[in-house]
């Protein structure tokens, strides 16, 4: 996990063009940042939180620089891999994967519990990850996509602070960064993850790839999807999420199971731990959120988990504000 990553002259331009286009277009805005301050006062834990409203350009962050657990958010970062390594020719979504009973690890999910061997492809891996925050299904595609790789595109984004150390429920392997022990399974910022979340949004993957590899299989001429499909598939993931307590919590009444949701989002949690990060669409734009909660005196696993409370009324009051003054 130490060994240097390779450089990616192209994806590392690109990158740095789009921060800097960021920076000067972004507004902090100060009035909001207070709100939100006085609504976090009174919870005992730690928060870090950044948004991002794409119709204007306004920002608000709160230690949206502080590196802190992941969680499962982290699999967002597998999910943006993914569509790299299908642009590339790497992997297809139609790829079948074999789950083994030695693959079926706890926590989230539902691969955990059928019976095995069974087949199923990459993307109803992919969905199981994000829909359900499935980890068998998560460290299925890790294998696939291979570690390093995912590490390596984490790094090629520019994202500095953000690594996934390892799979979900097994111990880490080989030399570890010091870190790990703090963070377990990857460590990120608000800030990073709002800015891999609206790549999805934008459709912003990296240059097209100078060539593709050569594949073996019945097909491996099989077109590849352009990328408003790939992240179209992603999107559809996204707001496909099962775990609907913060962000969209007092965002949305839909029964998302009969028609498309207006927020894609991906959650994070641990005893200690909850995270949400999403894209709300609204009739006048995006607003991205980003949020981050860890070191929560409340462990409990029930909706009304004081930080998952605080995470939907924060970002219920961030989409309120901006709305009423576009």
């Amino acid at each position: 996990m130490f060994q240097a990553r390779r450089f990616v002259p192209a994806v590392l331009l690109l990158t740095l063009s789009s921060l800097s286009i960021q920076a000067a277009s972004a507004q902090n805005d100060p009035a909001l940042e207070s709100t939100l301050r006085a609504m976090i006062a009174g919870f005992q834990g730690k928060v870090s939180l950044y948004a991002h409203d794409m119709a204007t350009g306004r920002t608000v962050a709160i230690d949206a620089g502080q590196p802190v657990p992941t969680a499962s958010v982290i699999k967002l970062c597998i999910l943006y891999t993914a569509l790299e390594q299908i642009r590339a020719g790497k992997v297809r979504f139609d790829d079948r994967l074999t789950l083994q009973k030695a693959d079926q690890v706890p926590g989230s999910g539902v691969l955990l519990f059928f019976d095995t061997p069974m087949t199923l492809t990459l993307k109803d891996a992919l969905t199981l990850m994000i829909a359900e925050s499935d980890n068998t299904a998560a460290n299925l595609v890790i294998d696939h996509l291979g570690l390093k790789n995912i590490d390596d595109q984490i790094q090629a984004l520019g994202m500095k602070n953000t690594w996934l150390y390892k799979k979900v429920f097994q111990p880490a392997q080989g030399p570890m960064p010091p870190d790990q022990a703090q963070f377990g399974l990857g460590k990120t910022t608000a800030r990073e993850m709002a800015g891999l979340m609206e790549r999805f949004v934008t459709c912003s993957l990296g240059p097209a790839p100078a060539e593709r590899v050569a594949r073996s299989g019945s097909d491996p001429g099989a077109a590849i999807p352009s990328d408003q499909a790939l992240c179209s598939a992603a999107i559809h993931m996204l707001k496909d999420q099962f775990f609907r307590n913060s962000i969209p919590r007092y965002l949305e009444s839909l029964d998302t199971t009969e028609g498309e949701s207006a927020v894609a989002n991906k959650t994070g949690a641990l005893d200690h731990v909850r995270n949400d990060v999403g894209a709300v669409f609204t009739k006048r734009g995006t607003i991205i959120i980003s949020e981050f909660t860890h070191d929560n005196a409340d462990t409990s696993w029930t909706p009304d988990n004081q930080a998952e409370v605080l995470m939907a009324k924060l970002a219920k009051a961030i989409v309120d504000a901006w709305m009423k003054s576009s």
